[in-house]
């Protein structure tokens, strides 16, 4: 039953996607129809600029550690969260289904510049089990200029078993707005070699007044 229900919600995600896409191809192709020379020009002059800006973003991304999947300790926690717009960060012990996230956390890591990616060793860092009330394992907090703002906990919501893909994983962190539904992917030989890279050290939602204490 919870299969079925993960399954039904990334349906829906990839229907209203490609129904969104639809509709901007439409749009676009009819202003396309309707431009002057003068008009094709300020376009591929605004998708220069805006080219520009996502490799700028990218640079700025890569110096802060995204497109990578690193283990962090408890004293370090806070200083890999400062300033980051959007933040995953695992919760794990030495078990078979941490080991499964951890696989699929390097994959959209690497794929999704634009979010960091982090995993703690719970057992090693009880200041912040207790203060994010991380209660069982594995668990994700999602974090967003530094409030935790979603938890995926456990492996119910991804299926229930060990056996769920990266998609099922991305749809419920696209939904939680931890990574962007397009990703931001890295070139593709530094993904690789993230993903060939060993790591360096080895769902409730929650409401605004909740967010307001974790890292003051």
């Amino acid at each position: 039953m919870q299969h079925a229900m993960v399954q039904q919600m990334i349906e829906q995600q990839v229907l209203r996607a490609a129904a969104e896409m639809e509709n901007q191809i439409d749009s676009q192709l009819h202003q396309l129809e309707n431009m002057d020379d003068d008009d094709l020009e300020r376009l591929r002059q605004r998708r220069v600029e805006e080219m520009k800006r996502l490799q700028k973003k990218r640079q700025e991304w890569a110096q802060k550690g995204h497109g990578e999947y690193n283990e962090v300790e408890e004293k370090e926690f806070f200083k890999e969260i400062k300033g980051e717009e959007r933040l995953v960060c695992h919760f794990y012990r030495n078990s078979l289904p941490c080991k499964v996230i951890d696989q699929h956390l390097a994959v959209l890591a690497a794929k999704h510049l634009e979010t960091k990616f982090l995993r703690v060793h719970a057992e090693k860092a009880p200041f912040l089990t207790e203060r994010l009330k991380i209660w069982m394992l594995p668990t994700l907090a999602v974090i967003k200029h530094e409030k935790t703002t979603d938890y995926i906990v456990g492996l119910d919501e991804l299926g229930g078993s060990e056996d769920f893909s990266t998609e099922v994983l991305a749809a419920r962190l696209a939904a939680a707005g931890a990574i962007f539904e397009d990703a931001v992917a890295a070139p593709k030989q530094a993904a690789a070699q993230v993903q060939q890279r060993t790591m360096r050290h080895g769902g409730k939602k929650r409401t605004e007044s909740d967010e307001d204490s974790d890292f003051d």
